[in-house]
């Protein structure tokens, strides 16, 4: 199971990735199992050195009735001291973004793919259509 923030990788030009654990309870970590996850406008902020994720949206898994989990709520990720530095001293640069692009289970852990990202102008966007648009038609061919 994988699932990817695809709006980021079209609003945003990657320039490095790191991946990163995440912090989760057991009603969260059924429901991803179960698919029930999204990226989307989903950022990384940084509080008392230490990183987490907003807005990454889990549903509520329907068998935990008393126990279950608010679906936006911030999760930490787990980095070492020296990914959070590194982090830090891009963020503190003009137009960089910090974005969770993948979600995925390795070995049964669910990991987080961070980028740091620059936005994309409008007419980068533009190209980036063409250029899916041409590989769409070589590969119908």
């Amino acid at each position: 199971m994988e699932v990817k923030n695809k709006k980021a990788y079209f609003d945003y030009t990657i320039l490095k990735e790191i991946e990163a654990g995440i912090s989760l309870v057991g009603s969260e970590i059924k429901s991803v199992r179960n698919g029930s996850i999204d990226l989307k406008d989903s950022y990384v902020v940084f509080k008392d050195n230490e990183a987490y994720a907003l807005n990454i949206y889990i549903a509520k898994y329907e068998e935990a009735n008393n126990f279950n989990h608010d679906e936006r709520r911030s999760r930490k990720l787990l980095l070492h001291k020296k990914e959070i530095n590194k982090l830090k001293e891009f963020r503190e640069q003009e137009g960089i973004s910090i974005i969770p692009l993948k979600a995925y289970f390795k070995n049964s852990n669910l990991k987080i793919l961070i980028g740091i990202c620059k936005g994309k102008k409008l007419f980068d966007k533009r190209e980036s259509i063409k250029k899916r648009d041409l590989e769409r038609e070589l590969n119908n061919f």
